[in-house]
């Protein structure tokens, strides 16, 4: 019960949009979490398996303490929903916990299967991933239409451990890695230090919808101790960022670098946060704005 008060006391903040709405909202969360907790997952049989929805690769669903199973429906905008980016920082972090022991399985049933494609090879997702076409895994376990919901830790036995999008959610997906790792806080052990951004405001000025504007800031450790960028997220999907992963003694940089592929014309002004191992835990926040036309 402990954990099922936790599992939705992180989701309320992801969900409510309306204070005369929470009690709806809460209930029906509650609802969600106590039908899933403990659900198992039935997966199909004979998946098969591609890289870039070209090569068919011989993995298997492994057996393992822990996998994360995310399942992407053909509603709405893919690119926004999926941010490959986002999962791909998740699982290199995953990946160093836990020495790669914990399986990612992307299920999807896309409305536009040469889009996946397209978003697998520009983001270099080369993980094995499934496509759904006949919408099979859902079929069998009938997800919750809400994308924050058809996101799964699995249990060795396919049952849900913890119930959510990790990549959306900083809470999320500390529930995620505490359950993996044990921990209560996976980044505890990491001494803390200071850093600061050597630029914290970007703009990419007006230019072409199919131009892709890219640069390269540095974070300076300004601490006593290591400097080490745990995570980096952005207000959109159009926004992609990659980082050191090494750790910075006192005096050295990471380096950090932002991509913007726009999706749309018009003004945008965004948000990249980088959070590392903060004494004070405030991540370092660099703006960017343009005007796409």
């Amino acid at each position: 019960m402990k954990a099922l008060n936790l599992i939705i006391l992180v989701l309320l903040p992801i969900f409510f949009s309306c204070k005369n709405e929470q009690k709806e909202k809460e209930k029906h969360i509650a609802q969600l979490v106590n039908e899933w907790q403990g659900k198992q997952i039935v997966f199909p049989e004979n998946l098969i398996f591609t890289r870039y929805l070209t090569d068919t690769t011989d993995f298997q669903i492994p057996q393992s303490d822990y996998k994360v199973l995310i399942y992407v429906d053909s509603i709405g905008c893919t690119s926004c929903k999926l941010q490959l980016h986002k999962w791909k920082q998740l699982i290199e972090y995953t990946d160093s916990a836990t020495q790669g022991k914990v399986p990612f399985l992307f299920f999807f049933h896309p409305k536009d299967a040469k889009e996946i494609r397209y978003l697998l090879k520009r983001d270099g997702f080369s993980r094995p991933v499934y496509i759904d076409l006949e919408d099979q895994l859902n079929k069998l376990n009938k997800f919750p239409a809400n994308m924050t919901f058809q996101t799964f830790l699995l249990d060795k036995d396919n049952k849900v451990a913890v119930l959510g999008n990790p990549i959306n959610n900083t809470a999320v997906k500390d529930l995620y890695l505490k359950q993996i790792t044990g921990k209560d806080n996976p980044n505890k052990d990491i001494p803390k230090t200071t850093a600061e951004a050597t630029e914290t405001k970007i703009d990419f000025g007006t230019f072409g919808k199919s131009e892709i504007k890219d640069t390269t800031i540095e974070i300076k450790n300004t601490g006593n101790n290591p400097l080490v960028i745990v995570d980096i997220s952005t207000t959109c999907g159009c926004t992609a960022a990659t980082y050191d992963k090494r750790p910075a003694k006192f005096g050295e940089t990471l380096r950090v670098g932002i991509k913007m592929t726009p999706k749309d014309t018009g003004f945008f002004d965004e948000v990249v946060t980088i959070k590392y191992n903060s004494i004070n835990n405030r991540p370092v926040k660099v703006g960017i704005k343009g005007n796409v036309r």
